[in-house]
């Protein structure tokens, strides 16, 4: 490593509009802290392919979903590799980074899931209900999502079959958030209204609930980065994986106290001084 501090490339987009988060609030605020131990410089997801190379690791943060800049996300990539760059998180993600396939494979798996099919042929193995929730496998920030009569859903999958996943719409009681960084749990934050997703509080979580979500930490493997499991409380109180986010989540900062601030904004920079040391 140079000497001096290490430089990092963050790339993300303070410019997106995302529904009832403010990006660019966030990383203003991660960048003005990291600062303080690493030489810094932001660029937009567009540019990162070709700025990357006078840095000694890139990160990954609140770039948007990947469909607004597909084409420019996978030149990064293929760069990313060819030379051997560091990014954090690292690209071996399995979860959203590779996008919702892996929903129906731990559907398959029998783990604790919101049921998931991608093809007419699968959806005998969700239960019963209503309506069901049809949505992009690459999709982020509920793009595409929508709600289908259970007599259409067949209809629905057939016509984007691989392409979409189709999942019950379930009645649970809040949707709960447990953010990791490295295999460390740092907080978790609720929504206790259903209808406002990123009205967000802090959730003491109880052993049974972090055994829960270590369970996809684990499953993951990612040795360095920022993780995000999302779940629901479903209404025989058992908690179901609604999404593992391992490309850029959203860490909702402004809904904690001052202390645990400095905590993860501290957990954040010494897993990047680590990654960078491996």
């Amino acid at each position: 490593m140079p000497p001096g501090r290490p430089r990092i490339l963050y790339v993300t987009d303070l410019a997106y509009q995302a529904r009832g988060r403010r990006y660019g609030d966030e990383d203003v605020f991660l960048t003005s802290r990291l600062r303080e131990s690493f030489a810094l410089a932001l660029c937009h997801p567009g540019e990162a392919a070709g700025l990357m190379d006078a840095f000694d690791a890139v990160v990954v943060r609140n770039s948007g979903p990947v469909l607004g800049h597909q084409e420019a996300c996978a030149a990064f990539r293929r760069a990313a590799q060819e030379r051997g760059t560091r990014v954090y998180n690292p690209l071996t993600g399995k979860a959203d980074m590779a996008g919702k396939q892996y929903l129906v494979d731990l559907t398959a798996a029998g783990l604790p899931v919101i049921p998931s099919a991608d093809r007419p042929e699968g959806l005998h193995r969700l239960p019963a209900a209503d309506a069901y929730v049809v949505k992009p496998k690459l999709g982020a920030d509920s793009a595409g999502l929508r709600v289908v009569p259970a007599d259409r859903v067949h209809e629905a999958v057939a016509a984007q079959a691989g392409q979409v996943l189709a999942q019950p719409r379930v009645d649970f009681a809040y949707e709960v958030s447990f953010y990791f960084v490295d295999d460390a749990f740092q907080y978790a934050l609720y929504a206790p209204h259903p209808d406002r997703r990123w009205r967000l509080e802090p959730y003491d979580a109880t052993p049974r609930d972090l055994a829960f979500a270590r369970r996809f930490i684990d499953w993951n493997g990612i040795g360095h980065g920022i993780q995000r499991v999302d779940a629901c409380r479903a209404p025989d109180g058992a908690l179901l994986l609604v999404e593992l986010e391992d490309l850029n989540p959203y860490l909702s900062l402004d809904a904690l106290d001052q202390e645990r601030r400095d905590a993860f904004v501290a957990a954040m920079t010494a897993s990047l001084h680590r990654f960078l040391a491996a």
